[in-house]
């Protein structure tokens, strides 16, 4: 499993401005079964997402991320395998 974290580089005007194609490229990601969640952080200073699908298809996915494309963040991958879950989560556990 994977989180990826998205820090902001550009003022937020520039962000503001990339995001419609951002959240059109999210929405897209999410029907092709690319992240289980997403979200701005706090304060925004970036997003998080969390993926389970493999680190190809996550890196191909990511490439085309406006944010990305358009220098916009910096992204952060972090892998993990998640041994333990709260009731309701166990989607979440390696097979």
């Amino acid at each position: 499993m994977f989180v990826v974290s998205l820090t902001y580089k550009v003022p937020d005007e520039i962000v503001d401005f990339h995001r419609p194609a951002h959240m059109a490229w999210l929405e897209d990601a999410f029907n092709d079964g690319v992240f289980l969640a997403s979200g701005r952080r706090v304060p925004a200073t970036g997003g998080v997402l969390l993926s389970k699908v493999d680190r190809a298809t996550l890196d191909e996915s990511l490439a085309k991320d406006p944010f990305f494309s358009n220098g916009v963040a910096e992204f952060e991958i972090i892998e993990f395998t998640a041994t333990t879950v709260a009731e309701g989560y166990e989607n979440l556990l390696e097979n």
